[in-house]
């Protein structure tokens, strides 16, 4: 099963839970958002969230089969 997430930027560029790539398409269409990076693709916040707990996260890299 491939898991999507899509990175989120609150207005300080400090990094938010990652949502679904639906929701964040959502936040796109509503102008609550807007694209900070193409690759990985990263949304940026365009209103101040306050006192939002962000899970800590882990990067698990696979170095392939050789």
């Amino acid at each position: 099963m491939l898991k999507l997430s899509v990175f989120v930027l609150d207005t300080n560029k400090k990094p938010q839970n990652p949502v679904h790539p639906a929701k964040a398409r959502l936040l796109l269409t509503e102008g609550k958002a807007a694209v900070f990076r193409q690759f990985p693709f990263t949304i940026i916040l365009k209103e101040t969230v306050l006192d939002v707990a962000s899970n800590p996260l882990r990067i698990k890299i696979d170095p392939g089969s050789r």
